[in-house]
């Protein structure tokens, strides 16, 4: 399983690319309502795109580090194959 450091990390960079977003829909929200250029409009939404898709690729690489070893209902530890976290990950798309 991840460590708490690495998991608090994570959090960290998947908080900050969430709130980079919002900041700039905020940006494109108000140049939409002030009539501005499409040009810079639809390359900031471009960049709001990127931020998401970013921290949701953060939050899968994350919860895949922590399912890489996996505890049974037994207590016992069981790592996961190559198709297992492969079929996890395909799971989330």
């Amino acid at each position: 399983m991840a460590s708490e450091p690495a998991k608090s990390d994570d959090l960290r960079k998947i908080v900050n690319r969430l709130k980079r977003a919002q900041g700039q829909l905020a940006a494109v929200i108000a140049a939409v309502e002030s009539g501005a250029d499409c040009r810079p409009v639809v390359t900031q939404l471009a960049a709001v795109s990127s931020a998401i898709d970013r921290a949701g690729f953060t939050i899968i690489s994350s919860a895949m580090k922590e399912c890489l070893i996996e505890t049974n209902s037994t207590g016992e530890k069981k790592q996961l194959d190559v198709n297992e976290l492969e079929k996890l990950f395909l799971s989330l798309s």
